[in-house]
């Protein structure tokens, strides 16, 4: 990403919370063949250690091979809320537009989980999205079926050893300039976007 200093996200915390808000990754590979990039779920495994990331997840064959999983390091997007910003919202004599957004790249190499272990990820990361269901859906359901259409995945731990991430929520703006861009996120005819509204103002009240 750009080096922009003033934007940088360090805090292990916050981005454990954006991967958690925004389980869906882009994940990246330089392999022998070029670069390939992906899309899946991943969830935060929990663990003792509160500086650590370490995230698991699946992808559908062939990817582990196209991906070359485990053989070298990967590249993991979470792209957090994200939008246009008018220079209609500033002041009359400023007219650069730009597009704030939370990002963050964490690097690692994926560990290959055996047989069982993605098996029992596979039926954590259903039961994690499944819970805000009324009638929560479960592979226990059906074990047996469930476990036949698994053998069609490779799940994968990545211990995230590094990271970029950026918070650009127009930090560099005097507050009465925040607040019009928050109040056209939330509520503008044009490049509404309520979710970036709302870490703008996390970011405005702490």
């Amino acid at each position: 990403m750009r080096h922009t200093p003033g934007f940088v996200l360090s805090d292990v915390d916050e981005v454990r919370r954006l991967i958690r808000e925004n389980p869906w990754a882009t994940i990246v590979s330089h392999t022998g063949e070029g670069i390939v990039a992906s899309h899946y779920p991943v969830v935060l495994e929990p663990g003792d250690d509160p500086d650590a990331i370490v995230l698991v997840s699946h992808v559908g064959r062939p990817d582990e091979r196209s991906h070359e999983l485990g053989e070298h390091e990967v590249l993991v997007i979470i792209q957090g809320p994200h939008g246009y910003v008018s220079p209609g919202w500033y002041p009359a004599e400023q007219i650069i537009p730009t597009w704030n957004h939370v990002t963050a790249h964490l690097w690692g190499t994926p560990e290959i989980l055996s047989d069982d272990e993605n098996f029992r990820v596979l039926g954590e990361l259903v039961d994690h999205f499944e819970q805000v269901m009324p009638e929560p859906s479960t592979l226990t359901l059906d074990e047996a079926g469930s476990r036949r259409v698994a053998k069609g995945t490779v799940g994968i731990r990545l211990r995230v050893t590094r990271f970029d991430a950026r918070l650009k929520l127009s930090q560099n703006k005097p507050p009465e300039v925040v607040d019009r861009i928050i109040d056209e996120l939330e509520h503008g005819e044009h490049y509404a976007q309520p979710s970036l509204a709302a870490e703008m103002r996390r970011v405005r009240d702490r």
